[in-house]
């Protein structure tokens, strides 16, 4: 356990610098929940970074159930936390699938709400978010998958705003696991 928990933080103060410094700014801000705040983190400029993206799987990996068959999150902030995921997983050896859940069913095609393969029904799937404040639209991800009868028991997010999304959460009986809160930033 010595050497996990040595990379393991070594990986998560790497990754926390990086949000610090590219991520996170103070000010005045409408958030997509439509509160206002004076912290805005948007961790695309590092989830979009190849070392960043790199050290978020690492740890997102080690954070996951290892039960879970899948990853999956709502476009766009999810798309490189499952790329990333996937990748990660599969350099590692291991099987895990991955689901972009769009905001809107297509119109086209096979009018599909999810992208992804195709997985039996019952499949334990973890969404994953890179901000959670009041967890809106990480719930409506979860209502996507379960009306496709997958399992999601947990969420993985890279920074908890600690806004009322962990209890949002826990009422959908879902567990939060995030990488770090709003009170690392401060």
């Amino acid at each position: 356990m010595g050497n996990f928990s040595k990379k393991y933080d070594l990986n998560r103060a790497k990754l926390l610098k990086q949000l610090v410094e590219k991520s996170y700014k103070r000010g005045d801000f409408t958030l997509a929940s439509g509160k206002k705040s004076s912290h805005y983190l948007n961790c695309k400029p590092v989830s979009l970074n190849g070392e960043g993206l790199n050290l978020i799987s690492d740890l997102f990996l080690d954070l996951k159930d290892s039960r879970s068959q899948a990853v999956a999150g709502l476009t766009l902030g999810a798309d490189p936390l499952v790329s990333g995921l996937i990748v990660k997983a599969a350099s590692q050896g291991l099987e895990l699938n991955g689901l972009i859940i769009r905001k809107e069913v297509k119109k086209y095609g096979t009018k599909a709400g999810l992208e992804g393969p195709i997985l039996e029904e019952g499949t334990l799937v973890t969404v994953v978010e890179d901000v959670v404040t009041t967890a809106g639209s990480v719930i409506k991800a979860i209502k996507k998958l379960r009306e496709n009868n997958y399992i999601v028991e947990e969420v993985l997010s890279v920074v908890d705003r600690q806004e009322g999304g962990f209890e949002a959460l826990n009422a959908e009986n879902v567990k939060l696991k995030s990488l770090f809160t709003i009170k690392d930033f401060l």
